[in-house]
């Protein structure tokens, strides 16, 4: 009897340590293979035959249609350049320049997925509405308040990823690592 019950607890304790990685791995996104360059991260095979089993079992409970790697490649980031969660009460700002694309959209989520709501339905930018500098570097103003340029409002919102997604890019095909790339910084400008 006492050999029942300490199979029956083993059991029980392996599947749900079990369990409990594959749902940390899928709520926290943790496939395989992620490409990080500073804040932004991406999961090029994703959208391959090659994806993991934890990268399909994410798309299947999300719903997310993945970019296939020969279309692009989409890279988000959930926190500032210091580790700071983005927060949508404070004004951050995204500047910089990106790598060879053809195209690209930046698009403003909630933590779950969802568009943010706010008052004036804008929800992103893309790479043939932005307002560049004159050496072709841009900057996003991301906050509650309204401002000049490029402004994305966040509705107040506590916690919030911004995706940024490249269509007919070489990034996540040929990189291997963060250094060759350059990606946009991302910094806490204010915060109440």
């Amino acid at each position: 009897m006492r050999l029942l019950f300490a199979t029956l607890f083993t059991l029980f304790v392996a599947a749900a340590v079990g369990l409990g990685a594959t749902y940390f791995a899928l709520t926290r996104g943790a496939a395989f293979g992620a490409l990080r360059i500073g804040v932004w991260t991406a999961w090029p095979k994703t959208g391959t035959v090659d994806a993991d089993p934890y990268a399909r079992a994410a798309i299947a409970r999300n719903g997310v249609l993945p970019i296939a790697l020969g279309d692009g490649v989409s890279f988000s980031a959930t926190a500032d350049d210091v580790g700071r969660p983005l927060d949508g009460r404070c004004d951050v700002e995204i500047e910089g320049i990106t790598p060879q694309a053809r195209f690209w959209t930046l698009t403003l989520y909630g933590v779950n997925g969802e568009l943010v709501a706010n008052s004036v339905d804008r929800h992103g930018f893309t790479s043939e509405e932005i307002v560049r500098r004159s050496d072709g570097s841009f900057a996003i103003t991301v906050g509650p308040r309204a401002s000049a340029g490029n402004w994305l409002p966040t509705g107040g919102i506590e916690r919030y990823q911004v995706a940024l997604r490249f269509y007919d890019t070489a990034v996540g095909v040929s990189t291997k690592a963060g250094r060759e790339v350059p990606m946009p910084s991302v910094v806490t400008r204010s915060c109440p």
